[in-house]
């Protein structure tokens, strides 16, 4: 539960229940502190007791007395736990190249300690707790996000830091693992008996960066809708084509309600009421945004659908079941990102036609022959270039989410001598997520600013939507209307982050209500 509804930094989420996308967003992106409920810790607790015992009791158990993967059949013995739970980690940190967002490891942290809190994990509550201080006192490790199939890697570098190996980012500065400890008042553990096993294993990176990833795509749809209907007001387009009796005819909800949005979106526009009938059908990227948004939207829902499942899942390998007959360790693989990974794939795939649609929009926004304004919305053009230029920058970003498009969990390299035969390769599923949610925002920025600019040549007296004046306003607070070329760059950036920062969004419900 979020103790606030206000997600900011003094929200407090407490892991002992189900979690939320949005509780996950609260504390990997605003700082929200995390607190551990009386029923999480005693689940952590008895759980850690069963592998106490079991060690003591001489039980052969993979990870725990055994080593790991392809030598699985090599035991270890009771004295050799400490060393083979810090070996893994050591040894398992070997992912590459740029480094993780803040926000990503904050993520993948938090799904650790859920993970961990279903009670079949068996790590120390003192360990867990170590990890809540990383969140809470901000402590972030460095972890390279190159190189993982699906787990393992990024989270062992994660895990160096709990031993004071390592390195970690306090107040913004990479440190060495050991000095950004001290830095926050707080001293390196030993790992014991499974806990190394535990903090690299099961899907929580591909579960946190895909959780991320969806969460922006989410709002993303909706900036899709309302940015779609201010390109059919300006572009004189016909409502028609969002009537509620032609969406029953095909009850696809996601399609009818995208459908309601634009309507909403617009229901006071003049400018919708003087040209609804100025043209029989419009272009299909504007009278088909009930149908393709729509479709996009199932899409993104149906993952969330899934990604909460995994969020409250347990993914460890091997699962101490406590029932029955003193308990069992139970091996199997719910570390397998499959589920993750295959709705990244196609949320990669939902966010990328989003996006060739705002394009083609943006194509006849710019296009005198199309739009009736200005080639490239300028005055003079041939001198001015305009928004000449925006529309290239779109068709580079929608050439990498169509290459990025081609779904990971496809493709399975064996590892571990054969013994992992099969791989999902969720991670690099949910990590190119995140890469195709940025270029989709820009993509629908670079929409925004051709309306923006288009507004001022629009003939008549006729008023825009009172919601698409509320985002017009503020869009103009820190974006000059051009009147002859200017530097761009700069202006594109201020309207992604309006998009990114939920802004838009919330422009639009103040003056309409929910967006569905």
């Amino acid at each position: 539960m979020v103790e606030k509804t206000n997600i900011d930094n003094r929200a407090t989420v407490v892991l002992g229940g189900q979690v939320t996308i949005e509780e996950l967003v609260a504390v990997a992106r605003y700082g929200a502190k995390v607190e551990f409920s009386d029923a999480y810790c005693e689940r952590v607790k008895k759980s850690r007791s069963l592998v106490e015992k079991w060690i003591g009791e001489g039980r052969v158990m993979y990870g725990i007395t055994t080593g790991f993967g392809a030598l699985c059949t090599e035991v270890i013995s009771p004295k050799e736990t400490a060393q083979l739970q810090r070996n893994i980690v050591l040894s398992h940190a070997t992912s590459v190249g740029e480094p993780l967002s803040i926000e990503e490891v904050r993520a993948t942290i938090f799904m650790i300690l859920q993970n961990v809190g279903q009670g079949f994990c068996g790590a120390r509550m003192e360990t867990v707790e170590l990890y809540r201080q990383f969140l809470n006192l901000g402590l972030t490790p460095f972890a390279p996000k190159e190189g993982s199939v699906g787990y393992l890697s990024p989270e062992a570098h994660m895990a160096l830091v709990l031993i004071g190996e390592g390195q970690a980012y306090v107040a913004g500065e990479l440190l060495p693992a050991g000095e950004a400890l001290r830095r926050v008042g707080l001293t390196p553990t030993e790992l014991s008996a499974k806990e190394g096993l535990v903090l690299v294993s099961g899907t929580t990176s591909v579960t946190a960066l895909g959780s991320l990833a969806l969460y922006d795509m989410l709002n993303a749809a909706k900036c899709a809708d309302i940015i779609g209907a201010m390109t059919l007001e300006i572009l004189k387009g016909t409502t028609r084509a969002f009537d509620e009796r032609l969406m029953s005819v095909r009850p696809h909800e996601d399609q009818r309600s995208t459908a309601a949005n634009v309507r909403n979106v617009l229901k006071d526009s003049e400018i919708a009421v003087h040209y609804r009938d100025y043209r029989l059908q419009d272009a299909l990227s504007i009278r088909c945004i009930p149908q393709l948004h729509g479709a996009a939207k199932k899409t993104l829902k149906d993952a969330l659908k899934t990604i909460e499942i995994e969020m409250n899942s347990c993914c460890d390998n091997p699962i101490l079941w406590p029932e029955g007959d003193d308990g069992e360790a139970i091996s199997g693989c719910n570390a397998d990102s499959s589920y993750v990974g295959i709705e990244m794939d196609s949320a990669c795939i939902a966010a990328t036609v989003l996006a060739k649609m705002s394009e083609r929009r943006n194509n006849r926004l710019v296009d005198g022959n199309l739009s009736g304004y200005p080639w490239f919305l300028i005055k003079k053009p041939g001198l001015n270039s305009g928004l000449m230029i925006p529309q290239y920058t779109q068709a580079g970003l929608l050439n990498d989410m169509k290459i990025l498009s081609h779904p990971a969990t496809i493709d399975g390299i064996p590892t571990c001598g054969n013994q992992e035969d099969y791989v999902a390769m969720g991670y690099n599923a949910a990590k190119k997520a995140r890469q195709i949610v940025e270029k989709l925002e820009f993509i629908l920025a670079i929409e925004l600013l051709s309306v923006y600019q288009a507004h001022q040549f629009m003939e008549g007296d006729k008023l825009p939507a009172t919601a698409v004046q509320a985002i017009l306003e503020e869009i103009a607070l820190t974006v000059p209307i051009m009147n002859e070329d200017i530097y761009l760059y700069p202006h594109i950036n201020t309207i992604k982050n309006l998009i990114h920062s939920q802004r838009v969004v919330g422009l639009a419900e103040e003056k309409i209500g929910t967006l569905l």
